[in-house]
């Protein structure tokens, strides 16, 4: 069951945090939120692409996730990583026991992806940038998830 993600409440928890003049970023600052629901977002986007229809003929399907802290520009988020039954899942976007997200790679990939660039690119410009390739195919999935995000905000 996907929980909702709440945008008024994000939204009325920034104009207070404004009107009170403390930052927006940060642990306790109203954009952590969004940014934790996008990365989320993005890493079953990836589980998506993983799961082809070969992968599940062979009985590979979802298997819970686990659950870690990771630093980001905006502050400390929780990130559920999705599991698979054979473990083969290998996420790209927050890879296993990384705990650091590079500065700014959501953005980036979104920015990226709202310039016009293809799926190609990014994933091009993140091997070239952050030293691993993440296929054009995930990186359509990882978009077809977050997008939805995005534009509800």
């Amino acid at each position: 069951m996907k929980e909702e993600f709440d945008f008024d409440s994000i939204k009325n928890k920034a104009i207070e945090q404004l009107k009170a003049g403390k930052p927006l970023l940060g642990k306790d600052g109203a954009f952590a939120p969004l940014l934790e629901s996008i990365l989320n977002a993005a890493l079953e986007g990836e589980m998506d692409a993983h799961l082809t229809e070969e992968e599940r003929q062979m009985g590979n399907r979802r298997n819970g996730k686990m659950q870690k802290q990771v630093q980001t520009s905006l502050g400390e988020v929780t990130v559920s990583t999705p599991r698979d039954r054979n473990s083969s899942f290998d996420p790209q976007f927050i890879k296993k026991r990384e705990t650091i997200l590079a500065e700014g790679v959501a953005d980036r990939i979104i920015g990226l992806y709202a310039l016009g660039n293809s799926t190609r690119e990014i994933s091009d410009w993140m091997e070239e940038n952050l030293g691993n390739r993440v296929s054009a195919d995930t990186i359509s999935a990882i978009i077809d998830r977050v997008l939805p995000e995005i534009k509800a905000w």
